[in-house]
């Protein structure tokens, strides 16, 4: 069996926390590890790392491969989407992968899930999902179904029959995000489980599907690996639910009895999984004093309340979010109004996470901008000159082997060196532990994209 974790996404639920260069399935939510380690470990001991496939893109590729080295898992394979399009599409370009890269046969049983959920305990899962492997040999896509626990409007709901294959059900039909009342008759009717967009099948099995109902997937990839990589833009927007899971007659459904699971999807999915006493989730620097159902996320602040009651407070850097609880689906709107005003704070954190290690911007100003830069040992940034700006270097921490010009000399903590405009130059990290600088831009213009970079070994010039 083949574990596909596709982990492309860039979700905007959890925004400010969630933003696309820092998207849920990095954020550490529950655990000392990220959502995406733990979805990878969920899997070890079911399979070996070298049968795990993570789908991401190349803005995350190489903070993917960290996280990897970090659990020990760097066997496993890293696959990039030049864009994004999707599961359907994500789950073709796999498929294609694992075939003609992997040499998998057509009867090879491939498991897809997302990157970003909690699902406990890993043995009753690692169990539940052996269990489904017998329904998907004989030619059927199973889904695993949650069992709701409330009629909830934020999920897509699966509608099994009583017609069993082994552990799973026959699928009727898979229907939207209902409305209240509709969930209400759901819950009350029964056989009807939460879509958790988990999907196992055979390779022959889902390949004769997208043939049946969305050929020109097919069509776009093909059967060789590096051709469906240049085709991809050419795919259509689809999810695996629109393309095949609500159109095929193949459907079947497991259901996850007596297995924790929770997609992390919102901010009241945080609060339900932080807990506390009197309904309260407090987490960072947080004081608070007759406080009831009411969530605050601080980071590096103290934060205090006074007789709040039903909301929810999110602190970073640079964003404050306060919502009242039950409010927070419509994080999504107010992301859109940002991206309307064309505002930086969608795209981009205070921290940035970069191959090389990460920067974090401590001040700004008109023709100034400071940045603590941290190089992880090995890391060395790209050969590069600016048009704009000249820099000022502050080693604090660590050792810095620095490129200016045509010279190439060694910084100490307290050390400094100045780079002038249009000077070409570089800075890497030699030593052992991360090295630690601060950065002083100035100019008249400060954006990442003056940046002309001439070598890079993270494959950055073309």
């Amino acid at each position: 069996m083949k574990v596909i974790i596709l982990a492309g996404g860039g979700g905007t639920r959890l925004f400010p926390l969630s933003r696309s260069c820092f998207p849920k399935q990095f954020l550490h939510i529950a655990g000392k590890e990220s959502l995406l380690e733990q979805t990878v470990e969920r899997f070890i001991g079911l399979v070996k790392p070298e049968d795990i496939v993570i789908v991401t893109n190349e803005s995350y590729l190489f903070h993917v491969k960290a996280e990897m080295e970090e659990i020990g898992t760097s066997a496993v394979h890293i696959i990039c989407e030049p864009v994004g399009r999707n599961t359907a599409p994500a789950i073709a370009l796999a498929s294609v992968y694992c075939r003609d890269v992997l040499g998998c046969p057509d009867d090879e049983v491939m498991f897809v899930c997302p990157s970003d959920h909690l699902i406990e305990t890993k043995e009753d899962f690692q169990k539940l999902v052996k269990e489904a492997v017998p329904a998907a040999q004989k030619g059927f896509i199973v889904t695993l179904g949650i069992v709701p626990t409330k009629p909830e409007t934020g999920y897509g709901y699966i509608h099994a029959t009583e017609e069993k294959v082994g552990p799973a059900f026959k699928v009727e039909s898979f229907t939207e995000k209902p409305n209240k009342e509709t969930a209400e008759k759901y819950i009350q009717e029964g056989h009807y489980y939460w879509n958790g967009g988990m999907f196992m099948f055979r390779m022959d099995t889902m390949k004769q599907e997208m043939q049946s109902y969305i050929p020109e997937i097919l069509d776009i990839t093909g059967t060789v690996y590096d051709n469906a990589e240049t085709h991809f833009e050419e795919m259509p927007y689809i999810s695996i639910d629109y393309a095949v899971a609500e159109k095929s007659e193949r459907i079947a459904v497991v259901p996850m009895s007596h297995i924790y699971w929770n997609d992390i999807g919102s901010f009241d999915s945080i609060s339900d999984v932080m807990g506390g006493e009197n309904q309260n989730s407090f987490d960072g620097d947080v004081v608070a004093e007759d406080c009831r159902n009411t969530m605050i996320l601080g980071s590096n602040r103290l934060i205090t309340g006074i007789g709040l009651s039903d909301l929810m407070v999110v602190d970073t850097p640079d964003v404050l979010l306060v919502a009242k609880k039950g409010e927070s689906q419509k994080v999504k709107q107010i992301v859109q109004k940002l991206k309307d005003q064309k505002r930086k704070e969608v795209s981009e954190n205070v921290t940035m996470y970069r191959p090389w290690g990460s920067y974090t911007v401590i001040a700004e100003g008109d023709g100034f901008k400071a940045k603590r830069i941290v190089v992880k040992p090995g890391g060395k940034l790209s050969l590069q000159m600016h048009y704009h700006r000249s820099e000022h270097w502050i080693v604090i921490s660590g050792t810095g082997k620095i490129t200016l010009g045509d010279k190439q000399f060694l910084l100490r903590e307290n050390e400094s060196t100045f780079i002038p405009i249009g000077t070409k130059h570089r800075l890497e990290n030699p030593g052992r532990i991360p090295l630690a600088v601060i950065e002083v831009q100035n100019g008249k213009y400060l954006g990442e994209d003056d940046i002309v970079r001439f070598e890079d070994i993270y494959g950055r010039v073309k």
